[in-house]
């Protein structure tokens, strides 16, 4: 039975049906037939007013269930009005160090006034069109309450005990006990097996003792009543073994969080699975909330798997699993696996182990995938619900698992660069997909002063390599017991400093702007969310892991900065209908890859290692027309896993036959991979001439190639810092007909037609020129799209003006001087068009600086406000004004300049501020004017200017940091004192505008 995916369409059916008949008409767009929208005219409202379903989310964090209904209400109705799409409930509260002020027996996640807390607010987020998301536990990992450690669905460990005996030596006594006691709460114990190994040196390794793998003994029938003796045979020094099965006794991070106290489940197991399903079913899911679920529920969620033992993470399923998988038994390779606070314990011969430990891995990952995230989608689907989770921190398959997942996740604190994200991207746009979510902004040490510009810093890179839904980090519940101003936030204090960023809302003074910021992602989201995904190059990758920071040979250090983009896949992957070539593409009707790129195994010293399956697999591929690329000796590979027999030898038969096919190349250097790809006839859908630090995303729908541009790096924390990029860049265009490029501003909404780019064939080249973490959208699509009306008129291809662009007066250029200028048209004309005398650019001279400076008012959520007047003949950062050192909030500088009696309409300005931290707003005449580039600061105030006087308003919220130093300096104390406030210079800039004949 086919299931319709509740996401490929970029919003839910309940969405749908409560935004009417208009919005449904603009959702054509992203679902890609724009040719209905533009029809209705409406492709323009589509980008300026995305839909609820595709605007930012908050990660919101409750004190478990001490929370009132009322308060509730009124935050949604908070988040609502500023513009975010809905909220994850998460019970976390790290920064409450005393946790029995939170009463778990009475208020405590899944009791009543947490039920009555989570109906308040899906009643609420049903009125207000948000959806809301619950996590499946309490923080995390995933904890059902009043299991106990001893429980079968309770998460397990594998705990080893070890002694040494000389050669001819006798032991007798009790098996040895687990080197590491159990967790409180563990009462049992069960042993697995013992084995006796005899030391091999040359096997050993800096922390790993070397075994003979052939030595292995099973001693496990020969203990009696606890006891073991054994003799060891003459000659060399033994280990004797001992494995025990035990709960981990974990309970969710910063508990308790229940009464009864929850402990992890076994994510392995349906054992597991169905504790949490039927805690909810039995304890949570009482028909009002289902009814609410139905209206306003959105995504069942799990946080990342962070699975913490001293031994090795098990399942008691993993022995009879593994022997499935391999064919192989699993107990006598438990040496070679068996953990000591995550460090390998024993090893045998280098390759032998890496097969063994590649095999487990991948039996726990099947086990995983199959057990805990299928299981629960299908139990999310049946409540109508879907399931996002962030499927990775252990060493298991998180590609595979994005393709199972409505939503997968990944977050910017643990992601160490973009291809983490590409992992999940591969999996998501193989399955036909729609959503890749972020964790978005979390900072150590930074509570109370994160800027907004370095959340979109942080996220202009994500966007490029993927992800197309934000989930803040986070919007903090109002308050909780003992609570200092400015109310509760989950990690702040942490650890009696700073803590964790960022705790957004009311509470904060650049709240006052964050709807230019929501409506920022939110068509970015939309954008993102349109048609299908595109990439270059699949990477194929033999071990799926994700958040380790591990790369593609050539593509991420090289072809990156040139253009080309890349997204990762795992075996499973080829299994699924979309793996199918037509025209040379694998997925045709989805990512669309032109080519696949197969190198050794990074996770196991870059082994050129394929699995018979998947070398089949990708010879069929490459048999039906796909360009493969292999780089390194797979003329000598090897399997990733324990080989059967002959299994070697059928796996380089299989490569020989593969590399015997006209469009598949072995290259052995690594900088020969870009030639390759030119030998096969495989070129980047976006292409500059140098290397840059432009970073790209490429959707297309029916008839629009949309292209997300940001001036990013691969590593946020890479150094040194990106620099502003000027260059040409040529955009491929996947559609016939006429088609012409549109820059579509996500800060304002507007669609507007470019008037300056060369075609060729079916390469439309424009100049792209970015600030630091900038993003710009380009799409190209046919003439009248975004509703402009210059039809087939002729652009410029080339020109001197400072800019050349469509106005109502046609083809017209801009300048900055009074000067004669020359235009090359496309249709082969060149046009003079001349300009008369320009003002020179102003720099105002003196501000008045009106501050609304905040303090901490008469209880934890009440802020006073003081007001301040400052006249500054110099602008500089607050933190340099002796009367507001300390001071934190909003600040209006006004400003006055005169412009000359000869200003006309053909006149304007550019406003450009320079330095401004945080938000900003800007007014002219007393005219508020639309939302403006954060990262590139400067304002077209264009018809809003007149001759004479002209007064100025630059409006600038800042971070609470420099207040908290002095009203709380035991926790932020040891915070520098920041800049903010507006800095500059501050110029205005004007220009004249002419049309060009």
């Amino acid at each position: 039975m086919h299931e319709a995916d509740p996401q490929r369409d970029g919003m839910s059916r309940r969405a749908v049906l409560a935004a009417g008949l208009t919005a449904g008409a603009a959702l054509a767009l992203g679902v890609g037939a724009s040719s209905a929208v533009a029809r209705t005219g409406g492709a323009s409202d589509w980008f300026a007013a995305p839909a609820r379903s595709v605007r930012p989310r908050f990660r919101w964090w409750w004190p478990d269930g001490l929370v009132d209904p009322d308060e509730v209400a009124r935050e949604i109705d908070q988040i609502a009005d500023a513009g975010f799409g809905g909220v994850e409930i998460a019970a976390v509260h790290h920064s409450i160090k005393d946790k029995s002020v939170l009463d778990t027996a009475h208020h405590g996640w899944g009791s009543r006034p947490w039920r009555d807390g989570v109906e308040a607010a899906l009643r609420r987020a049903a009125r207000r069109g948000l959806t809301v998301d619950l996590t499946l536990g309490p923080s995390w990992p995933v904890a059902v309450p009043g299991l106990t450690p001893d429980d079968d669905a309770a998460a397990k460990e594998l705990a080893h005990g070890r002694a040494s005996l000389t050669g001819g030596s006798t032991y007798r006594g009790p098996v040895p006990p687990p080197v590491h006691a159990a967790a409180a709460g563990v009462t049992r114990q069960q042993l697995l097996a013992v084995q006796a190994a005899r030391v091999e040196p040359a096997h050993s390794t800096r922390k790993e003792t070397g075994l003979d793998p052939d030595s292995v003994q099973d001693l496990t029938a020969t203990v009696t009543d606890g006891t073991l003796t054994w003799t060891a045979p003459e000659g060399g020094d033994w280990v004797l073994i001992s494995y025990w099965v035990r709960g981990s006794g974990q309970q969710p991070e910063s508990g308790p969080h229940s009464a009864p106290a929850a402990y992890a489940v076994d994510h392995f197991s349906p054992a597991g699975t169905t504790a949490v399903t039927s805690y909810w079913q039995d304890h949570l899911l009482t028909p009002s909330v289902r009814r609410l679920l139905r209206a306003a529920g959105g995504s069942f969620f799990e946080d990342s798997v962070e699975l913490e033992t001293d031994g090795l993470t098990w399942t008691p399923l993993l022995p009879e699993a593994f022997a499935k998988h391999t064919g192989r038994p699993l107990l006598p390779y438990l040496p070679a696996l068996v953990l000591d606070n995550s460090n390998q314990v024993f090893a045998f011969e280098a390759q032998f182990t890496r097969q063994i430990r590649h095999d487990f891995w991948e039996t726990v990952s099947g086990l995983f995938n199959r057990n805990h995230l299928t299981a629960l989608r299908n139990w999310a689907h049946a409540l109508g619900m879907t399931l996002r989770s962030q499927p990775y921190g252990l060493q298991t398959d998180a590609i595979a698992s994005a393709a199972i997942l409505d939503i997968p996740e990944g977050e910017s604190l643990g992601f160490k660069n973009l291809d983490d994200y590409r992992c999940l991207a591969g999996g998501r746009d193989m399955a036909g997909r729609t959503v890749l979510s972020c964790e978005a902004g979390a900072y150590n040490g930074s509570a109370y002063s994160t800027t907004w510009d370095r959340f979109l810093r942080t996220m202009g890179g994500a966007y490029a390599a993927g992800v197309n839904q934000t989930v803040v980090h986070g919007f903090s519940y109002a308050t909780a017991p003992g609570v200092n101003w400015p109310g509760f936030a989950a990690f702040s204090p942490y650890n009696g400093t700073a803590g964790y960023g960022e705790s957004w809302g009311p509470r904060q003074p650049t709240w006052r702007h964050v709807e230019d910021i929501s409506g920022y992602l939110g068509r970015v989201h939309q954008v993102l969310q349109t048609g299908t995904a595109r990439a270059d190059v699949a990477v194929f990758r033999q071990t799926g892991y994700t958040a380790t920071g591990i790369g593609a040979s050539w593509f991420t250090a090289t072809g990156v900065p040139l253009g080309w983009t890349h997204q990762f896949l795992s075996g499973p992957l080829l299994d699924l209908p979309s793996a199918t070539v037509s025209d040379g593409r694998l997925a045709p009707d989805g990512p669309a890859y032109k080519a696949l790129f197969v190198e050794g195994d990074f996770f196991y010293g870059s082994t050129p290692t394929l699995a018979v399956e998947d070398a089949r697999k990708i010879l069929a591929l490459a048999e039906a027309g796909l360009p493969v690329v292999l780089f390194g000796a797979f003329d000598q590979a090897l399997t990733p896993g324990v080989p059967d027999q002959a299994e070697t030898d059928r796996l380089r038969d299989i490569l020989a036959r593969l590399l015997t096919l006209p469009h598949v190349v072995r290259v052995t250097d690594k900088a020969a991979v870009g030639d390759a790809l030119a030998g096969l006839g495989v070129s980047a859908d976006v292409r500059h001439a140098t290397a840059s630090t432009l970073l790209n995303a490429h959707r297309v729908t029916a008839d629009a190639d949309f292209y997300y541009l940001c001036n990013g790096k691969h590593a946020e924390t890479v150094k040194p810092p990106v620099a502003a990029i000027d260059h040409d860049v040529t955009l491929r265009r996947t559609h016939g007909g006429r088609t012409v490029p549109y820059l579509l501003d996500p800060w304002t909404g507007e669609a507007v037609r470019l008037a300056r780019y060369t075609e060729d064939g079916a390469d439309i080249t424009l100049r792209v020129t970015l600030q630091p973490g900038q993003t710009t959208i380009v799409a190209l699509g046919r003439p009248g799209l975004f509703g402009d009306r210059h039809g087939t008129s002729a652009h410029a291809e080339a020109g001197d003006a400072d800019a050349v662009l469509f106005t109502e007066r046609g083809l017209t250029l801009r300048a900055r001087t009074a000067g004669t200028w020359t235009t090359r048209l496309s249709r082969g004309r060149t046009a003079t068009t001349r300009t008369p005398a320009v003002p020179a650019p102003i720099t105002p001279d003196r501000w008045e600086l009106e501050v609304e400076d905040w303090y901490p008012g008469p209880d934890a959520t009440r802020t006073e406000h003081i007001r301040r007047g400052v006249t500054l003949e110099t602008l500089r950062p607050w933190s340099q004004i002796p009367e507001l050192a300390d001071s934190a909030g909003i600040g209006r500088y006004r400003t006055t300049v005169t412009l000359p009696a000869d200003w006309t309409s053909s006149h304007g300005a550019e406003l450009e501020l320079g330095q401004v931290s945080d938000t900003f707003r800007v007014s002219v005449n007393g005219r508020r004017l639309p939302a403006a580039d954060r990262l590139h600061p400067v304002v077209d105030l264009g018809p809003f200017l007149r001759r004479g006087e002209n007064t100025l308003e630059i409006e600038v919220a800042t971070p609470l940091i420099n207040r908290l130093r002095v009203a709380q300096p035991t926790v932020f104390g040891g915070v520098a004192r920041q800049d903010h406030g507006l800095v500059g210079p501050v110029r205005l800039v004007p220009y004249v505008q002419a049309a060009v004949r």
